[in-house]
């Protein structure tokens, strides 16, 4: 069998080619579909109440996906294919997010919101907190006075022994 060397491919895409689109070139760069939130609320009300939305919706929320989660991606994509600017996007979001909740409320399941913060009213204490605290406990367990006149008798014999800190070594 005859080792044949691969020929280099040329037909790649050069290497910063995406960063050369022509200005426009892209959905997100031009000019939206619906440049208002009034118009893009429209758009979302009309989407979200189609049933093939409304049952893929139920499912994502049952299985514990946070409805914020949902909103933000939903307007992303929309963003991307140019239905609507970014700022329009954050404006919306609040409408989607109620919209998705009462579909959720109607359907009867239990869904997450994404807004709540199960940490928020519990005391958390730092990690230099929790080492005091650990630090104190050990403290009370030890007589603090034990050994300490043992030691200083040792470290007063080195030193007089070596002829002091900065003593040169015979």
């Amino acid at each position: 069998m005859a080792f044949e060397e691969a020929a280099p491919s040329f037909d790649g895409p050069i290497p910063g080619q995406s960063l050369t689109s022509e200005l426009g070139g892209r959905p997100w760069q031009s000019k939206p579909q619906y440049p208002t939130v009034d118009e893009a609320v429209e758009y979302y009300m009309s989407r979200m109440t189609s049933d093939d939305f409304m049952d893929q919706l139920i499912d994502i929320m049952e299985m514990g996906v946070p409805v914020t989660n949902i909103a933000n991606s939903m307007q992303l994509a929309s963003v991307m294919e140019g239905v609507h600017t970014v700022d329009v996007g954050m404006l919306v979001m609040p409408v989607i997010m109620e919209m998705m909740m009462l579909l959720g409320d109607s359907a009867g399941i239990d869904y997450e919101t994404g807004l709540e913060n199960p940490d928020r009213n519990k005391a958390r204490p730092t990690r230099v907190r929790k080492l005091i605290r650990d630090f104190e406990k050990k403290l009370k367990t030890v007589d603090i006075n034990m050994g300490s006149e043992e030691k200083e008798v040792e470290d007063t014999e080195v030193i007089k022994e070596s002829g002091g800190l900065m003593a040169r070594r015979s």
